[in-house]
This record gives structure tokens, C-alpha cells and sequence, in this order.
């Protein structure tokens, strides 16, 4: 996935941890994911992100912008339907240029992750899309977005970037799993955390279909945390 460095140099103000007195402990359970050599190739900066572990149910929130945000036809379509099942994609392109806000939770029940994500929009209230990562199933991670759905994820380590890929999508029913054949599934789903340096990295998404192309493209620029 092409980063494009244009519009990413916008002066983006650091939002504090959501606790004062947030504590942290070496987290090596993205490092198990990638193995010594994968985990080697990152930036110090990824390392750092992924390698320190929230205690106790704590947060930690980073502040952005929204720098792209694109879908063709059949994206938006998916996107709105989307939304009866909690709106796990960005569905506004009004998006762009617009404020985004990502808060990372220690989940000390399932012994993950609670991810909250926050963009603004041109009218009306933000959209804010919640979903759990947990470090299970096949693959060893797997991310869940409520109502029974959830995919499998594939961790890779690139030049200057972490990427999580859909390796397939599930229902949980009556406490039973469905694994969906691909071709009811949306897509090939790519997320990255792609290091800019000087304590920025920009998050971005592509869903594509064989078919229809790729339906949704998103990229957002975050600055660190301050300690």
C-alpha cells in the first residue's frame, strides 16, 4: 500500500494519555506474532508502540487528522449496509481533512484490546467505530467487531510498517463459529502503521474486492502520546 506523503506534514496537536499515571509492562505478544526476525525489521519507533502493554485496564489515546478518505460505488453501498451491525468502516468521505482520534484499552478480561476509533465528519456527530483484538484462533489474532462478527488476522512486518490482513471472516452463533467462504466475504482488508518518524505514523485501510476493485481507502496521520 502507497503511502503519499502530501498533507501529512499538517501540524496535528498530541493529545495527553487518557490517565495521568499510566503504567506499562514490555509486551511481547505482537513480537511472538512476527518471530525474532520479523519483529527485528520494524522501526524502533513500531517496536515501541507495540512493545509496551497498558496495566490494568488503562488507556492510551493518540490524536490525528484524516488524510484521505476514498470509495467507489460498490464501497459505499458496503459502508452503509455496514452500519446496521455497528458501522466497522468508514462510510463518510466528508472525513477527509476532518479530526480523528485513536484510544487503545487493555482488555484484562480476554487478555486483549479495545480499540476505539473517532472521525469527524462535516455534519453531525463523529463516527466512532469499536472493536476488540484478541490473541487467539488460527492465526493468533483475530479482531472482533461485536454482533457475532469478527475476521482472523495475519500479522507482517514491512519496510517502515506493521500491516494486519484479513486471512478470513467468521460468525459466532449460539456459542458455535461459522468460517465464511470468500466469496461471501467483503474483501481483502489491509491495515498498516506506517512509521513517519519524528514521533508521527499514519494508520491506513484498503478493502478490495475481485470484483468490485478497491471499494474503501483511508489513511489518517497520528502523533505519539506524550509519556
Amino acid at each position: 500500500m502507497m503511502i503519499l506523503e502530501q498533507g501529512y506534514n499538517a501540524q496535528i496537536p498530541m493529545l495527553q494519555p487518557c490517565h495521568d499515571d499510566v503504567s506499562t509492562i514490555p509486551d511481547v505478544r505482537f513480537r511472538n506474532l512476527l518471530g525474532p526476525h520479523g519483529w527485528a525489521l520494524l522501526p524502533k519507533a513500531i517496536r515501541k508502540r507495540f512493545g509496551k502493554r497498558l496495566k490494568g485496564g488503562d488507556s492510551v489515546a493518540y490524536q490525528g487528522v484524516v488524510t484521505k478518505m476514498q470509495m467507489n460505488r460498490a464501497g459505499w453501498v458496503l459502508a452503509q449496509l455496514a452500519r446496521l451491525v455497528g458501522a466497522p468502516l468508514p462510510y463518510d468521505r466528508t472525513s477527509i481533512n476532518r479530526p480523528a482520534v485513536v484510544v487503545v484499552t487493555e482488555d484484562v478480561v480476554t487478555n486483549g484490546q479495545f480499540w476505539v476509533r473517532q472521525y469527524g465528519r462535516a455534519k453531525g456527530f463523529p463516527q466512532t467505530v469499536h472493536s476488540s483484538k484478541r490473541f487467539a484462533g488460527e492465526t493468533g489474532l483475530e479482531e472482533y467487531i461485536g454482533y457475532g462478527i469478527g475476521m482472523a488476522l495475519r500479522v507482517e512486518a514491512v519496510a517502515h510498517a506493521l500491516l494486519f490482513k484479513s486471512d478470513h471472516f467468521f460468525l459466532q452463533i449460539a456459542g458455535r463459529r461459522f468460517r465464511l467462504p470468500r466469496f461471501l466475504s467483503p474483501g481483502a482488508l489491509v491495515i498498516g502503521h506506517h512509521d513517519l518518524g519524528e514521533g508521527r505514523f499514519a494508520f491506513t485501510l484498503s478493502l478490495k474486492n475481485r470484483v468490485f476493485g478497491e471499494m474503501i481507502a483511508q489513511d489518517a496521520v497520528f502523533h505519539d502520546a506524550k509519556e
